[in-house]
């Protein structure tokens, strides 16, 4: 699902050009989290789409500002999924492509139930690499993930088509479309 949610207000998200990276057209979210209604229309709309999670994951950095606060309304956990090098213990990765180059993405392997079930939220839905990590990560440990949602997805760059060629029948919400 693709959605519009009336009680955000999709001007709070600026376009920053040329970052990280020339050529690439940032999405600031900033002002629209800085925005307290905003905020917690955001967070309680992925609550309610958690629904059997067990936990709910987000993707580092933007990811993790949603997803526990998330997971406090929701009276769920929390896991993070960090880029390389931050978790310490026993982690795996897996290495993907951005838009602008490759990451690679962490978990921690020994310190959730396999059979356990994941909601995994980040920011923006944008080629769908890292978001196809993160399941992939999640699986690896033996959790089941039940879906995906994000802030916002930019249609054009076919994430969502690429992540439904990986996990065909995985949900992927997103609250605001450009």
């Amino acid at each position: 699902m693709v959605g519009d949610v009336p009680e955000l207000n999709e001007q709070l998200i600026r376009e920053i050009s040329d970052y990280p990276k020339p050529g690439i057209i940032f999405k600031d979210i900033t002002p629209l989290i800085a925005d307290k209604e905003s905020f917690q229309v955001i967070n309680k709309e992925f609550a309610e789409i958690s629904g059997s999670a067990d936990f709910i994951a987000g993707i580092e950095a933007r990811g993790f500002i949603f997803a526990s606060a998330t997971a406090l309304l929701a009276n769920k956990g929390f896991i993070p999924i960090r880029k390389s090098g931050k978790l310490p213990g026993k982690v795996i990765s897996q290495r993907y492509e951005l838009e602008y180059g490759f990451a690679e993405l962490e978990i921690a392997s020994d310190l959730y139930a396999k059979g356990s079930k994941i909601l995994i939220i980040d920011d923006v839905l944008a080629t769908g690499g890292t978001a196809i990590a993160a399941v992939e990560l999640c699986e690896k440990i033996g959790l089941e993930v039940i879906g995906l949602a994000f802030l916002l997805e930019i249609s054009a760059l076919q994430g969502r088509s690429r992540i439904k060629e990986a996990f065909e029948t995985l949900p992927i919400t997103s609250l605001l479309a450009q």
